[in-house]
């Protein structure tokens, strides 16, 4: 169908909606009678010539008493589905009275087979009859619509939604795959393999088959493969799809090929989510192609399967790097590379062509998620198992309600020889050719030749200026972590203990509670409880919050009111600053420019004071208590000793500086060593200048591989890269994870040509020629 049947069609339809539909619904729900009605005048078209037939055979099973009819009423009809109504859709445009054409519109849905049933209910149509009905809208000439072939309908049925869908303004991840950009995921995976394919059975499948346009258009393309290599070959079709809309325009579509088993292998409706809800568990496909959702939350699917903490589905959780839970969940706001890992859970391992994939993601796909988390986990996985083949970048507005950059991962169990341990990279965003009209944000497409074009970068697999081609490991890394140690200040003031009076938070309210009912909240909380209570409620009964700070905003939090009512929360931090008064008292408030000193005095004065072994009579502090009143009195200062964490016994550790085991220098005021070997000591990280490097595999000794192999080229890198801007950094290996990600920006990124010297001096020459003598002319005309 060209472009002008294709306007001229969904424009018939749409005109249709406005003159019949325009008082009964809003724009953006046309959809839900326009959709449903275009797919029963398709069926009852394809019914038409066998009519009779269907309803002699009807009347003679049910003289006979059969009540099991269903097979021979599709042999009746020729096809996998029928209506043994007496009616025509085409005879329902009007009846005597509005109540008879409902009765008889009714009688004539009631009429169809059960799979078509199915479609019915999944449009939910029967729900629009009654509305129909009152607004004498069901007689509408839906029925004059050419009888059209299954691609034809397809393509207009998708430019009806694609229409719908931005009357509704549709998210990003709502929209269609245009049929070029299915025809070139078509080739890229069938064509590496074209001459293998062998007479035999072929199973197609797509995680999110929408109105199943990809699967059609792949079987067609496999099917012209194989005949023009003399092959016969059989295709079942395999698709799963939420959306119940569009699984009943998918499930008519295989219905109106004359296949009512591939009917029944279309899964779907809002109960059948692929992640949550497999549909094909434990079946496995030879090809599968798909266009999952971008950027759409699946929680909901997660808060099904129990969440990420109880989830053992193997689709998701593997085995994999010698962790038997490698886990693949993603981020539960973007589930897209789920549906991949998905497909790879499908795929068969023990045939000669294994399984290819080709499916088409947005660009977080290439680079989301850190090191160890799902999205990176899954690229792992697929690299590592040397299953991707190539990435394909696609021009910009190739789609209809999305003008994001978009990528076709092609992807294959069984790589040949020349591919194994590579990864090709095809920048084809140039490669398109212009539509004269937009359709939705869709304003380009790929041309036939585009296509051939970029199947013959694929399929040369040589260096280009648009194909490139890496080591599987060029997309890996190490993400190290990188400590660098706490160095303190320590000094007992005032000021810094007063600032402990509100160490259990809320310190604004708090402020003004004490201002208002004084130390007795601290001293003799039951004293002023009832006096609090009333004004936490006078504060939260509010009409308006306060403009001149006498009360916190409207709607004090119940969480913090129980918090404030509660005379632990004072009475600890009374506690808090008592005990760093007697500390003060016994060290005094110089200021102590070794954190390790300070530490140490601290503990003397501790035991001295009976802290925390006695207490205050109050409460004693713990050791949290007492972190925070250290963290209290102490700040960072550059030019401190670093805080000693742990001391090992001279001669019990080795030192090595890089993993973080120095030597104790002979200046520190704890544990200082004498002559001979000093111990060996872990410093305090400090949070803040903590940092992490991501280390790539092809470092020289870099790749994952097990013992000091992988530490050289990890060692190297900090080496030359670290230690010489921070000589006092280390790296903690236990938290040393691999990442993978795909930066097409930087393999592919041309600079702007920038002019040269000569060509902006020539120009600006050019500027001062055209403009000699204007100034002259103006001061003339000034002074006439």
């Amino acid at each position: 169908m060209d472009s002008a049947q294709l306007n001229g069609l969904t424009n018939f339809i749409w005109n249709i909606a406005d003159d019949v539909l325009r008082d009964v619904y809003v724009r953006g729900k046309y959809r839900d009678v326009i959709l449903p009605m275009t797919v029963l005048r398709r069926l009852d078209a394809v019914l038409e010539p066998t009519k009779a037939a269907v309803l002699e055979m009807k009347a003679a099973l049910d003289k006979e008493g059969v009540t099991n009819q269903d097979d021979a009423l599709r042999a009746a009809s020729g096809q996998a589905f029928y209506n043994t109504s007496p009616f025509l859709l085409r005879d329902l445009k009007s009846r005597a009275t509005q109540q008879k054409l409902k009765d008889d519109f009714e009688a004539y849905l009631d009429g169809f087979s059960p799979n078509v049933q199915d479609i019915l209910n999944n449009f939910a149509f029967r729900n629009q009859i009654p509305k129909l009905s009152k607004a004498d809208a069901l007689g509408h000439p839906v029925g004059d619509l050419p009888a059209l072939d299954n691609h034809s309908m397809g393509t207009m049925f998708e430019e009806l939604v694609r229409r719908f869908n931005e009357e509704n303004n549709e998210e990003a991840g709502e929209h269609w795959t245009p049929r070029d950009a299915v025809r070139l995921m078509a080739n890229l995976m069938f064509l590496p393999v074209a001459d293998r394919i062998e007479s035999g059975t072929y199973l197609l499948y797509d995680c999110a088959c929408g109105t199943g346009g990809m699967l059609t258009v792949a079987e067609e393309t496999l099917q012209q493969i194989a005949k023009a290599r003399g092959k016969q070959i059989a295709t079942h079709l395999y698709g799963q799809e939420i959306s119940d809309e569009t699984y009943a325009i998918c499930k008519a579509d295989m219905l109106l090929k004359g296949d009512g088993d591939a009917a029944d292998n279309i899964v779907g409706g809002s109960e059948h989510s692929t992640l949550s809800n497999d549909a094909f568990r434990g079946r496995e496909f030879d090809f599968m192609l798909a266009n999952p959702p971008y950027g759409k939350s699946w929680k909901a699917d997660l808060e099904r399967m129990g969440g990420k903490g109880a989830i053992k589905d193997p689709r998701f959780v593997i085995q994999h790097a010698d962790d038997p839970e490698y886990s693949l969940l993603t981020r539960s706001s973007d589930g897209q590379m789920l549906f991949l890992a998905n497909m790879l859970a499908k795929m068969k391992h023990d045939t000669p062509l294994g399984s290819r994939i080709a499916e088409v993601h947005n660009g977080s796909s290439l680079f989301t998620g850190d090191a160890g988390q799902g999205e990176s986990n899954i690229r792992r996985w697929i690299i590592e198992s040397d299953w991707l083949e190539a990435i394909v970048a696609l021009p910009l507005n190739l789609f209809y309600n999305t003008g994001i950059a978009t990528y076709v991962w092609v992807l294959s169990n069984r790589k040949p020889e020349h591919r194994r341990g590579k990864v090709q990279l095809i920048d084809a965003t140039q490669w398109f050719r212009p539509l004269r009209k937009n359709m939705g944000k869709k304003n380009c497409e790929l041309a036939p030749e585009d296509i051939q074009r970029i199947c013959d970068t694929f399929l040369a697999f040589r260096e280009t200026p648009q194909s490139k081609i890496f080591p599987n490991a060029a997309f890996g890394y190490w993400k190290v972590k990188v400590e660098r140690p706490l160095r303190l200040h320590s000094q007992l003031t005032l000021p810094r203990i007063e600032t402990l009076r509100y160490a259990s938070g809320d310190e604004d309210i708090r402020t003004k509670l004490h201002e208002e009912l004084g130390d007795a909240l601290f001293e003799n909380f039951a004293s002023v409880r009832e006096a609090l209570e009333k004004l936490l409620a006078d504060w939260s009964d509010a009409s308006d919050p306060s403009d001149d700070d006498e009360a916190p905003k409207k709607g004090l939090p119940e969480k913090t009111k129980r918090k404030l009512l509660d005379p632990d929360t004072w009475q600890r931090d009374a506690v808090l600053v008592e005990t760093a008064t007697k500390l003060r008292d016994a060290l005094g408030g110089d200021l102590y420019p070794d954190h390790n000193i300070f530490l140490e005095k601290l503990e003397a004065a501790l035991k001295k004071l009976g802290i925390p072994s006695t207490g205050s009579g109050r409460g004693k502090p713990s050791a949290s208590d007492l972190k925070q009143i250290i963290a209290a009195v102490s700040w960072r200062d550059e030019s401190a000793p670093p805080v000693i964490k742990k001391v090992h016994k001279p001669g019990k550790v080795k030192p090595d500086p890089l993993r973080g085991l120095f030597e104790l220098p002979s200046t520190s005021g704890r544990g200082a060593g004498g002559e001979g070997a000093r111990p060996v000591v872990e410093f305090e990280p400090d949070s803040e200048l903590r940092d992490f490097e991501q280390i790539p595999l092809l470092e020289e000794g870099g790749l994952p591989a097990p013992g000091e192999a992988r530490q050289a080229g990890i060692e190297a890198f900090i080496r030359r890269e670290v230690l010489p801007y921070t000589s006092d950094a280390w790296i903690v290996e236990a938290d040393t994870k691999i990442g993978y990600e795909v930066s097409f920006t930087r393999h592919f990124y041309q600079p702007p040509q920038l002019r040269t010297l000569a060509e902006i001096s020539a120009e600006i020459l050019k500027l001062e020629q055209e403009t000699e003598g204007l100034l002259t002319e103006i001061t003339k005309g000034a002074a006439k």
